[in-house]
């Protein structure tokens, strides 16, 4: 019977094997020790004998280790529990047979469970014997010596006599009663402790782990430390400064300006929290001091204003040289209606106006005397010599045989256009719907190459687009930016485009003259704002339009319907300042359509198109006599400007009797024209001497060359004038942090019950018959989960970078502003907003969810998907309307997220073959670190390697994972750039 069990079952220590002949007791070793006294023995000394292997019997063998005896007494009618023949374990001696005598016990000679006997009494494992011992005398189920808590259980050893030998207790765990006599065992679990482990739970009464058995092995309790030293013998709770996870074989240290009171089994990062509400604190005090002084300031500006006199001057100027006049009888014009034209007297004409009062300056000298000038025209002149280099900054354009046909079409848009733009001239273009009045005028510019036919600049031929610096346009949409004000939008471009020697005083005092000339003073400090949400009135924003491109000091200017949306007072106020800029020696070209009486008189020259063909080009006091020689009637009183928009259109017949009137017979017409055959003969006999040509040239080129600031001056204005956005929208700033404040706190709550134990997996061999149900899912769902939500944080604000400036940014390339200056600040100006952002979010979730990952790095980490999510963001905004963006952007950063390897995982993806396309979104490389960071650290307690391949990260890609995510993110902008230089030909209709 011993022998079958000896076999098929592990040694019980606490089990006997016989019945005790005197004391006895079980060691720390559990080795039985028995008094054996002089019997059979030759020495006369009472001797205590420890053995291993119990199957043998203590009172049977003369094997294992012996010891003197501290007393004399014989073992004669002694219980086996008494203790005055003491051991005395100074000395380990093992019997010779060959002498019969004790020798010095050599370890070598014994057996691996004799040559770890003590003789130590372990008081625990002795009770347990002596239980079982009386429990069979009395013929009873002896309970203490039970392998296993379930009824009927047999144990079955998990690691044998060399394992144990070799490693001892596995790192993590506590083997309380396990020896190499009493080696780990595992027992089948009760029902409770089964649907526990089923639970992914460790069995436990009151509040402490325990075994399913007496040697079986338990993982060490969170809160607490198994330290390898005691050979997983002991467990102590976790100082204070550190944190025990479960299987943990030491304290871990709290990272600096944590909180972990004794018995932690989390560290709560305290800095992050502290610095976050500082900072949160500061910005709140400073916004709250930003208000306050802003309407004390209003309120003490209204009061000044309320004392003095109500005549105010719009255009008194600090630093005009002029103080203000007060006019105690005028009128309060502040509250005249802000389209109309600010006159502040009678005496004639103010800003550029005043120009209007002298002769037409076709010559582009102004040779005429300028002391009647205002100072503030007489500034901007000035101004506009010095960016010049001269007197004469007008551009002339002269055009032949002009044609544009686009590549795949089967008509051209233009043709046959030829004529001339003369410097210093008010010229419009009219023309009904497709008539080539755009293409006519982008041709021009050099947005557009003609594909036919020439095009001279100051009787220069050449390339029409390196004159784009010396060319302003203003587009029919008023495309200013609302969040600055009118001064800001004036001087940013000035800065950009003016020559870069102006020093910023001269740049500002050029500025200062246009808004001056605009009229636009008393509203210099004012937000523009937006359409929907307008500051200042149509006509003052049509104006701030057209002082951007004043501000760059242009030789010509074109403008797309510029009394588009105005009303008439309005309108003829602006043309009337066109008027005055063309009389300055500004080339002035727009497109107008059907203008009032008034405006069409103001007119220095028309081109009149018709199905991209000219109908008529001259005077505007020669259209009359032209179309009258031809049939047609002007009605006496009527608008001309409507009569000849008909006439142009098709629309004559009301004009016209009888005859042909339809748009082939006017081009016709005008081809046979004396006036198309004089501009011929012009076009003819335009022939500039070479050197004429090489010094116009040579001039031109330094004057190009020193137009613009340079790369990284743009790139830091437009810094700035981004930063002085978000400041200026500090309500989406606000919401947005909120936003990553309520994910970032609902997402810690989700996880908070697990107390920051977010994986278990198969205990290392051989305790993995040990293992508890696995949890390999909530590392990968805390980060699935994690990138969702910064995708719904950030991916609408990460639209608005650029959606909501495409065309004024269009504007500004076609300008001549640096493309890669403007995207890269602003990619930068958001970078406070990603570092914000990603504190709230990352403070919150790990103050709640307490994972063991280290909060810088899960900062960075989250941080860099931030960065990948805004560039995704930036990228959408290119191609999808910027209505429909926020909601495009949304929609592919919940499936980017989604793609992040939780769920389907990643290891089936592998199956399938489509890595590629997991890795291709950046949630997969952050759901990869955190399952390093959350996995890795547990090797030593579970089969990481086994859980790894089964989800298909990796676990030590961790420096890998950041960089992927950056160069994703990286990636992103460069398509975004590519977006932005494509323009509208990747925009999704």
């Amino acid at each position: 019977m011993t022998s079958q069990l000896d076999f098929t079952l592990p040694q019980d220590p606490f089990l006997p094997q016989e019945v005790p002949q005197g004391p006895v007791f079980l060691d720390t070793q559990a080795c039985l020790c028995g008094l054996r006294g002089t019997e059979n023995l030759n020495s006369q000394t009472p001797s205590w004998q420890c053995i291993g292997n119990q199957t043998q019997g203590v009172y049977s063998v003369t094997t294992g280790k012996w010891f003197n005896s501290v007393g004399k007494g014989s073992k004669e009618n002694l219980p086996m529990w008494d203790n005055t023949n003491g051991i005395n374990t100074s000395r380990a001696l093992m019997y010779n047979a060959r002498n019969d005598s004790f020798v010095d016990a050599s370890l070598s000679e014994l057996t691996v469970w004799d040559r770890a006997c003590t003789g130590i009494n372990q008081t625990s494992f002795s009770t347990s014997y002596y239980g079982a011992a009386v429990a069979l005398q009395r013929n009873e189920t002896p309970v203490d010596a039970a392998p296993c808590w379930r009824p009927g259980a047999i144990p079955i050893q998990i690691q044998d006599d060399a394992s144990w030998t070799a490693n001892g207790c596995s790192e993590g765990f506590l083997c309380a009663n396990n020896t190499v006599n009493s080696l780990p065992q595992f027992c089948p679990p009760i029902t409770d402790c089964q649907i526990a482990r089923l639970a992914g739970y460790t069995c436990s009464f009151r509040g402490r782990n325990f075994g399913m058995g007496p040697f079986e092995p338990v993982v060490c309790q969170q809160g607490y430390y198994c330290p390898i030293a005691s050979g997983g013998r002991e467990t102590f709770v976790c100082p204070e400064g550190t944190y025990c996870q479960p299987g943990a074989p030491t304290p871990t240290p709290c990272s600096f300006g944590s909180r972990c009171p004794e018995g932690s089994t989390f560290e709560t990062f305290l800095i992050p929290i502290v610095v976050l509400v500082i900072a949160d604190v500061l910005l709140a005090v400073g916004l709250l001091w930003y208000l306050l002084r802003k309407r004390f300031l209003g309120s003490h500006e209204r009061h000044a204003n309320g004392v003095k006199s109500k005549g105010d001057n719009a255009f008194a100027r600090a630093n005009s040289g002029y103080k203000e006049i007060p006019h105690e009888h005028e009128p309060d014009h502040k509250m005249l209606p802000m389209e109309a034209t600010y006159m502040p007297n009678s005496d004639g004409w103010v800003g550029f106006e005043a120009a209007l009062e002298y002769p037409s300056l076709q010559s582009s000298t102004l040779d005429v005397s300028e002391g009647g000038f205002s100072p503030q025209l007489r500034a901007f002149v000035e101004s506009m010599r010095r960016a010049t280099d001269g007197a004469r900054f007008g551009l002339s354009f002269a055009y032949s045989d002009l044609s544009f046909q686009p590549k795949g079409s089967a008509k051209p848009i233009l043709q046959n256009v030829t004529g001339s733009i003369d410097r210093g001239s008010l010229t419009a273009v009219m023309g009904g719907s497709g008539a080539g009045k755009s293409t006519f005028v982008n041709v021009l510019m050099g947005k557009i190459t003609n594909t036919g036919g020439s095009v001279m600049i100051n009787n220069i031929p050449g390339k029409i687009k390196k004159y784009k610096k010396l060319i302003g346009y203003v587009p029919q949409d008023d495309i200013v930016l609302p969040e600055l004000t009118v001064y800001e939008n004036i001087l940013h471009s000035a800065r950009v485009r003016l020559p870069r020697a102006w020093s910023d005083t001269n740049i500002r005092a050029h500025v200062d003259s246009v808004i001056d000339c605009l009229e636009l003073s008393h509203v210099r400090n004012s937000l523009v704002g937006s359409v929907g949400r307008p500051v200042i009135s149509g006509g003052q924003r049509k104006r701030v339009s057209i002082g951007m491109e004043l501000a760059a000091a242009p030789m010509a200017i074109f403008l797309d319907e510029p009394t588009s949306g105005l009303d008439a007072t309005a309108a003829s106020s602006i043309m009337r300042t066109l008027k005055a800029i063309a009389r300055l020696g500004i080339s002035v070209i727009v497109i107008i359509h059907q203008p009032r009486m008034e405006i069409f008189e103001m007119l220095d020259d028309l081109i009149l198109l018709a199905s991209g063909q000219i109908i008529y080009e001259g005077p505007e006091a020669g259209v009359q006599d032209f179309f009258e020689n031809v049939g047609f009637e002007f009605p006496a009183h009527s608008n001309y400007g409507d009569v000849v928009t008909d006439i142009i259109t098709g629309n004559g017949r009301a004009y016209k009797r009888s005859g042909d009137i339809s748009k082939d017979s006017l081009i016709a017409n005008w081809a046979q024209s004396r006036q198309n055959a004089f501009i011929k003969e012009k076009h003819a006999s335009l022939r500039s001497s070479k050197s004429s040509i090489a010094e116009n040239n040579s001039k031109h080129r330094d004057l190009l060359r020193k137009r613009g600031a340079p790369h990284w001056k743009q790139f830091w204005l437009c810094l700035r004038r981004a930063m002085l956005q978000q400041w200026r929208t500090k309500s989406s700033f606000v919401f947005e942090m909120v936003l990553a404040s309520i994910a970032g706190l609902l997402l810690g709550l989700a996880e908070n019950s697990k107390k920051g134990v977010l994986f278990t997996g198969i205990y290392n061999a051989p305790y993995d018959v040990l293992s508890l149900a696995t949890d390999t899912r909530s590392v990968p769902e805390l980060a699935l989960l994690t990138a969702i939500a910064i995708g719904l944080v950030s991916a609408a604000p990460g639209v608005r970078v650029f959606s909501e400036e495409m065309l004024l940014y269009r504007r500004e390339a076609e300008a001549g502003h640096s493309r890669i200056a403007y995207f890269l600040a602003k990619n930068m100006c958001v970078f406070p907003r990603l570092v914000f952002g990603c504190m709230h979010f990352t403070t919150l979730i790990l103050l709640l969810s307490v994972p063991i990952i280290p909060w810088g790095t899960a900062f960075f980490a989250n941080l860099v998907y931030f960065y990948s999510i805004y560039g995704l963001a930036s990228c959408v905004s290119m191609v999808v309307r910027r209505e429909d963006a926020p909601l495009f952007a949304t929609m592919i950063a919940l499936i980017v997220g989604i793609l992040s390897g939780a769920a389907p995982p990643l290891a089936s993806v592998k199956e399938w073959h489509m890595e590629w396309l997991w890795r291709a979104s950046p949630g997969t490389w952050l759901a990869e670190l955190y399952f390093g960071q959350l996995v890795e650290p547990f090797r030593y307690l579970y089969n990481v390697d086994l859980t790894a391949k089964a989800v298909g990260y990796h676990l030590d890609w961790h420096y890998r994972n950041i960089l992927f995510l950056f160069v994703i993110g990286t990636v992103y902008r460069v398509l975004a750039y590519i977006g932005l230089l494509a323009g509208n030909r990747m925009r999704l209709r």
